[in-house]
C-alpha cells in the first residue's frame, strides 16, 4: 500500500433494497461531520483490508456479515476507500452503535436525493459526496441482484 495515501475501508450492507449508513457526530474537526456516510474507518499498518473492514464493522455497530465481497477501490488524492459490500442479515435494531450519531437504512430516492431524515438529529442531514457516489455506482452495478435476492 501506498504510505503517503490513507487507507480505509468501508461496508456497503444492504437489506431490502435499502443501504445503512452511518449520521457521523456532528463534530467540526472530523471530516463529514453530520454527513450519513459508510461504516468502517482506518486500515492499521499492515492490515489487509478486508480484516480491516471487519474490524471496524464489529466495533462500530457489533456486527459483520456472514459473507463481505470487494466492490472497488475508490482513491482521491489523500484518500484510498476500498469498498467492500454484503447482506445485513439482521434488524436494525439488533444493532449496536458504536460510533456515530445515528444509524439509518437509506432508500435509493434517499441516496439520489442526496440527503435522509434522522430522527436522532431531528432533522434532514446530507449524504456525504464520495459515499453518494460509490452507493449510485454500486446500486448501478447491482441493478435486478440484491431486489432478487
Amino acid at each position: 500500500m501506498n504510505t503517503k495515501l490513507v487507507h480505509v475501508a468501508v461496508a456497503i450492507l444492504y437489506r431490502n433494497g435499502k443501504y445503512l449508513m452511518q449520521l457521523r457526530d456532528n463534530i467540526p474537526t472530523i471530516v463529514y461531520p453530520g454527513f450519513w456516510a459508510f461504516f468502517g474507518g482506518h486500515i492499521e499498518p499492515d492490515e489487509p483490508p478486508e480484516i480491516a473492514v471487519k474490524r471496524e464493522l464489529k466495533e462500530e455497530i457489533g456486527y459483520v456479515p456472514p459473507v463481505l465481497h470487494h466492490f472497488r477501490n475508490y482513491e482521491d488524492p489523500n484518500v484510498v476507500r476500498h469498498v467492500f459490500h454484503g447482506q445485513l442479515t439482521v434488524e436494525l435494531k439488533d444493532l449496536v452503535l458504536g460510533e456515530g450519531w445515528d444509524m439509518g437504512l437509506l432508500t435509493v430516492a434517499d441516496i439520489q436525493r442526496g440527503n435522509c431524515y434522522s430522527e436522532i438529529a431531528g432533522e434532514v442531514r446530507p449524504l456525504g459526496d464520495r459515499h453518494q457516489r460509490i452507493l449510485l455506482d454500486f446500486v448501478e452495478s447491482q441493478i435486478g441482484i440484491i431486489q432478487n435476492q
